[in-house]
């Protein structure tokens, strides 16, 4: 982790947040991740600041805070919040997980974070894999 934050890398870490609605269909949980990527292309491709931020805007890697729980029954797994976390973790170079910190008073219970950390590389094949979940192919 300290290696991927350190900027001494050929490309920068970007930090990967999103929150929404658990509940919204899978499908356009996809779309959003697909807008996502192509987002990111353009940003670089339209970058005014020339090369020094072009460079800037093309992330190597990305570091996603997943919010999840223990899997219970003392196992080691998690399980993620929001599924996409899930295919994030398996294309992943590294994940782990914490105890967070309770967020209001009278929480019962305190959350985990996972730490997923991938390559743009890796991004893209879970893009790849959550396809193929949600539509079969």
């Amino acid at each position: 982790m300290e290696t991927v934050l350190s900027g001494k890398t050929k490309r920068p870490a970007g930090f990967f947040f999103q929150e929404r609605m658990v509940n919204v269909p899978m499908e356009i949980t996809e779309v959003m991740h697909q807008q996502l990527v192509l987002d990111m292309d353009w940003a670089v491709e339209n970058a005014e600041g020339g090369e020094e931020e072009r460079k800037s805007l093309d992330f190597g890697a990305f570091v996603r805070l997943a919010p999840c729980s223990g899997s219970g029954g003392g196992g080691s797994g998690v399980i993620y919040k929001y599924f996409e976390d899930e295919v994030f973790a398996t294309n992943a170079e590294f994940v782990y997980a914490f105890e967070a910190p309770k967020m209001f008073e009278g929480e019962e219970e305190e959350g985990m974070c996972s730490v997923i950390v991938m390559t743009k590389t890796g991004h893209r094949a879970a893009m790849k894999d959550m396809a193929k979940m949600i539509h079969g192919k």
